[in-house]
């Protein structure tokens, strides 16, 4: 394996390519090989496994993935890397590279291609798309692991915390009610070429087969808890009851926090995964 994972030979095939980073694309190009292994160790890869690696960049992060699973299928977005991974990965004969938007891509079909066995997902993500990526991969209902995937360290801390923070939102119950996060690795930004404003953070993301609670409409539970942090300053009834698309009212909202023993004052920042699956649960009752 010719190791990527330095500042001397990600900058020499940056050059050699004459590849001119695009800022659209968030590109960061990890060059610590301890962070590397770590990540590889951390998603649990194994001979018999297919992994689907977003963002491959120059292949630094694939080889790895290579040299450990039975197949990596790697999506990258910006065309100009392709050419780059076809010379990095030209000795993996297991290694398929997709040039598309993962947003874009048929996961289902990916999955299809594996035998419909669950697939672990390894990605660093910049911050602009996290959370459209996650989400799409969690709603896809494709067969799914894990997700082991480097996120910048405010997102990572979202993604785990619990009520009364303020890093505590829409993402903090959707990641917590598909998976459990466990944190895998604090990345510096001198870990990266070029060398972002904020550290990184390794995150480990285990897919539960089934989620830790009962929602009797899984849309509308996600619905409610949206419409609770789009402005966090607003009590739930306020921010429920404006909602468009929620077609819940006032009074609705009202009887519902009554029934659960809460003040028509409480705002969505307090209440748990539990909590607001009860409330959407009694919403949608008494919605229809």
């Amino acid at each position: 394996m010719a190791d990527l994972g330095n500042f001397t030979k990600t900058s020499e095939i940056l050059g050699k390519y004459q590849f001119r980073m695009q800022k659209k694309y968030g590109q960061n190009f990890l060059i610590d090989a301890n962070i590397l292994a770590k990540i590889v160790e951390a998603a649990q890869i194994t001979k018999g496994d297919c992994v689907l690696e977003i963002g491959p960049g120059i292949g630094t992060m694939t080889q790895y993935l290579a040299e450990e699973a039975e197949r990596v299928i790697a999506v990258e977005i910006d065309r100009g890397l392709i050419p780059i991974l076809e010379d990095t990965l030209s000795v993996y004969d297991n290694v398929t590279v997709i040039c598309e938007d993962i947003l874009k891509v048929d996961l289902s079909a990916l999955a299809e291609e594996n035998g419909g066995r669950p697939l672990k997902v390894v990605a660093n993500l910049p911050y602009y798309i996290t959370t459209p990526i996650i989400m799409a991969l969690f709603e896809s209902r494709m067969p799914l692991a894990s997700i082991t995937v480097m996120v910048q360290s405010e997102v990572a801390d979202r993604m785990q915390t619990g009520p009364g923070s303020k890093e505590y939102g829409a993402l903090s119950l959707a990641v917590q009610y598909y998976a459990k996060p466990e944190i895998v690795a604090r990345v510096p930004a001198s870990c990266f070429l070029p060398r972002p404003n904020v550290d990184s953070t390794v995150v480990r993301l285990t897919r539960y087969e089934k989620p830790p609670v009962e929602a009797a409409d899984e849309a509308f539970l996600f619905a409610v808890i949206r419409a609770s942090f789009n402005q966090r300053r607003k009590t739930l009834v306020n921010g429920l009851a404006n909602a468009g698309g929620l077609g819940v009212t006032r009074g609705q909202v009202e009887k519902a926090l009554e029934e659960m023993g809460l003040s028509p004052m409480v705002r969505g920042e307090t209440l748990t995964l539990e909590r607001f699956t009860e409330l959407s649960n009694r919403l949608l009752r008494q919605r229809e």
